[in-house]
């Protein structure tokens, strides 16, 4: 058996678009990247101005990928199918949605005002649920096609000060499922990554206070915190033919966190 061409036959994404939300982030680049070496063609979506997008369109477009740019809040909802269309003029299709835009504003429950709680489910579970709508609409049409939703540590687990983004990366968790049976009869797979604590620039001021980085790395089996990159291949898989028969998954990626802890 040739190996290249079993890992291109599996996990060769040629001819295919993703639609990568979030990519002016930390985490949203680096899948926007992997996917662009894997062969696919990738419309990076994030805020109007973000100043990330540029800086991550134009990394790519010098590495020589096919490469646009969808500036639009996800939490527009009457945005959503232009969106989409936007991606289908610009590379004739959308195959792959990576659902990642997400914000958090830590606050005790005590102090959530309902200002706070609608931002934050605005983007990170009404967004996703109707960009995911539209994009399936297309995927549908086309014959199937693949969608990543980015979970979270708080979709299985409690804690203090992000009850409202917990709430909505739990509810991502069973989105995901829900999605994934009701449009299996389109052969759209639909599955999501659950990112253990990460090092990103969102994430400095967690991990540089002293306190909450011994909590971590001492209930990280692995001792420290994951990089975005380590997030692609995961993508890679859940975005590609080697999926096929996966849907409805969260697959975690923790440095075995979930896991427990030693004693």
């Amino acid at each position: 058996m040739e190996t290249t061409g079993t890992l291109e036959r599996f996990f060769g994404l040629k001819g295919k678009t993703a639609l990568v939300t979030g990519a002016g982030g930390g985490l949203g680049s680096a899948l926007a990247e992997g996917l662009a070496g894997a062969g696919a063609a990738v419309a990076l979506a994030d805020l109007p101005g973000s100043a990330g997008l540029r800086e991550v369109h134009a990394r790519l477009e010098q590495e020589g990928y096919a490469v646009s740019t969808v500036e639009a809040d996800v939490s527009d909802v009457p945005a959503a199918p232009s969106m989409v269309q936007q991606v289908v003029d610009d590379h004739g299709s959308i195959d792959i949605l990576v659902n990642c835009a997400g914000i958090n504003r830590r606050e005790p429950i005590l102090e959530v005002t309902p200002e706070i709680f609608d931002r934050i489910t605005g983007v990170n579970l009404r967004g996703l649920y109707f960009l995911s709508q539209a994009a399936a609409r297309v995927m549908k049409d086309n014959g199937g096609g693949k969608i990543i939703n980015i979970g979270s540590l708080t979709s299985t687990i409690a804690l203090s000060e992000v009850s409202v983004y917990g709430c909505t990366k739990s509810a991502v968790a069973q989105l995901t499922k829900t999605m994934a049976v009701e449009w299996a009869q389109y052969n759209i797979q639909v599955n999501a990554i659950g990112p253990g604590f990460m090092r990103t620039a969102l994430s400095v001021p967690v991990w540089d206070n002293p306190a909450r980085r011994s909590w971590m790395e001492g209930r990280i089996p692995m001792r420290r915190g994951g990089q975005p990159d380590e997030l692609v291949a995961t993508a890679i898989l859940l975005a590609s033919q080697a999926s096929s028969y996966i849907s409805g998954q969260i697959i975690f990626v923790d440095g075995g966190f979930l896991s427990g802890s030693p004693w």
